[in-house]
């Protein structure tokens, strides 16, 4: 049989956890209207980076102002009547509860002036955390209604991807590992997340955990992109490894066959220490160098004989009959004796 063989090298090989999931940012807040009035000045826009506490759009704010005014007089004219009451009951002039109602009184318009003082603030709408405005809902001119949505504000620095993997995959998970993350939006493109919290529960209806992967730097990355994740849970960083495309499957075992000096096969057993996609990190039996069959190996047995592409066999020509033809003819004028000699060996 013709087969394809490829020597065992050393490299790195990752298991990993692949995941799919939509990007979600942890902060992001609708920022809603705390007092009624007309809008008459916006002070920021759709993409703008705003910081905590910045004002982003101010409302009329004369009936608020007028509030505070007289809510001011009041608590001027009781504290002075406060301060005179208080000057007769240290010479006993006036009864105790005289003097009690008057500072009651005093304290009741204190709390009236804050309250007319947070609304007037409330006329200046803040940001309630630094991001970026996503959306705007008013205009110059817009009445406003205490409870209506104004903006919304995302911090893109808090964008997470939640996933959620089988329970059997918790002995290997931790904080702090590394999760690549691999936008379909950006084709190609591929970002370093890790781990930042593992649920300490498992979902009972599908035995799953919830794992939700952070990032040092979103770069491009934006709410809602679907992306796939992989968790890397372990590393080997100079493994041998056995290509997968090379492994056979016999019911629940997996088997690869070896190339001998004889140019006749062994079937060897795999036991698997790690895994990626492409590649087998096997517990031992094989050694670095070892020709192992990676095609041609489907109807394969124990200690077959076979011919090896490329060495024992000339790749196929890409010119057609013609090309075959002179491509043999040239192999026979340049053939040694030890050739001929193994072409006439049976069972080749």
């Amino acid at each position: 049989m013709l087969v394809e063989v490829a020597p065992l090298e050393r490299g790195p090989i990752q298991e990993v956890i692949r995941a799919t999931a939509r990007l979600e940012a942890e902060l992001e807040v609708q920022v809603l209207a705390r007092t009624a009035n007309r809008v008459v000045e916006l002070l920021t826009e759709e993409g703008m980076h705003v910081e905590q506490g910045q004002v982003l759009l101010r409302l009329q704010d004369d009936i608020q102002r007028s509030a505070v005014a007289k809510a001011q007089a009041r608590v001027e004219k009781a504290r002075a009547e406060f301060q005179r009451l208080q000057a007769l009951y240290d010479q006993n002039l006036i009864s105790e509860q005289v003097y009690t109602d008057q500072k009651f009184e005093l304290r009741q318009l204190e709390l009236a002036l804050e309250d007319a003082q947070r609304e007037l603030e409330f006329t200046r709408v803040r940001a309630p955390i630094a991001g970026t405005v996503t959306q705007r809902y008013v205009k110059v001119g817009d009445l406003v209604n205490v409870g209506q949505r104004l903006f919304d504000i995302i911090d893109f620095d808090s964008l997470v991807a939640r996933v959620y993997v089988p329970d059997k995959y918790l002995p290997v998970l931790a904080t702090n590992q590394v999760a690549r993350v691999k936008p379909t939006a950006l084709a190609g493109q591929e970002f370093e997340g890790y781990v930042a919290r593992i649920s300490p529960v498992v979902d009972a209806r599908t035995g799953t955990v919830k794992v939700t992967v952070a990032f040092h730097d979103v770069g491009p990355l934006r709410p809602g992109m679907y992306v796939e994740v992989e968790l890397v849970t372990a590393l080997h960083p100079n493994a041998l490894r056995i290509p997968k495309r090379a492994l056979v499957y016999d019911e629940d075992q997996r088997f690869v066959y070896r190339l001998k000096p004889d140019n006749t096969v062994e079937r060897l057993p795999v036991e698997e220490v790690l895994s990626d996609r492409f590649y087998v990190e096997p517990a031992g039996g094989f050694a670095e160098g070892d020709l192992i069959v990676v095609a041609g190996q489907t109807g394969l047995r124990h200690g077959a004989k076979v011919r090896v592409l490329g060495r024992d066999e000339p790749p196929p020509a890409a010119g057609g009959t013609n090309a075959v033809t002179l491509h043999a003819a040239e192999a026979a004028e340049t053939a040694t004796p030890a050739d001929t000699a193994s072409a006439a060996e049976p069972g080749s």
